[in-house]
């Protein structure tokens, strides 16, 4: 994998047996690969605020970390099998979430590393959503753009 990549983050929430959508971000960004985790940094636009969000991910195995810095701030830890509570900070407030991880795939080849989260979101100790997240992270220079 080279240092410029491509990432791709989408994610799906689905309550009461509804889906809102998919919401997808689409970025060039950073990779490393350190003490055996993969390391993806991106910085992110939010509509009607002129800062922007940097964020980073780790990604090791049966774990994935978000931490968000700027308009938005959080660290979530998505842990296979257990459930973490954090505050996410948005403009707005702060909200008390928690992420009960079931599902942490990770696939890795030279040019491309793709990860699935499935797991159950609470807000304020109550269950909102199954959510889903897919990440995609592929070189610049792989000559394949196509993000799926």
């Amino acid at each position: 994998m080279t240092k410029e990549v491509f990432v791709s983050i989408s994610g799906l929430q689905v309550a009461n047996g509804d889906n809102e959508g998919p919401i997808e971000i689409i970025s060039s960004g950073e990779y490393y690969f350190r003490n055996d985790k993969h390391y993806i940094l991106y910085d992110e636009v939010t509509e009607g605020f002129s800062d922007v969000t940097k964020n980073v991910i780790k990604i090791s195995k049966d774990c994935v970390e978000i931490t968000k810095k700027g308009v938005s701030n959080v660290h979530m830890l998505f842990e296979k099998n257990k459930k973490n509570m954090t505050y996410y900070y948005t403009p707005f407030g702060s909200i008390l979430i928690g992420l009960d991880a079931k599902k942490i795939q990770t696939e890795e080849s030279e040019t491309h590393i793709h990860t699935e989260i499935e797991y159950g979101l609470d807000i304020n100790y109550e269950y909102l959503a199954n959510c889903y997240i897919s990440l995609d992270v592929k070189s610049k220079d792989a000559g394949d753009f196509s993000l799926s």
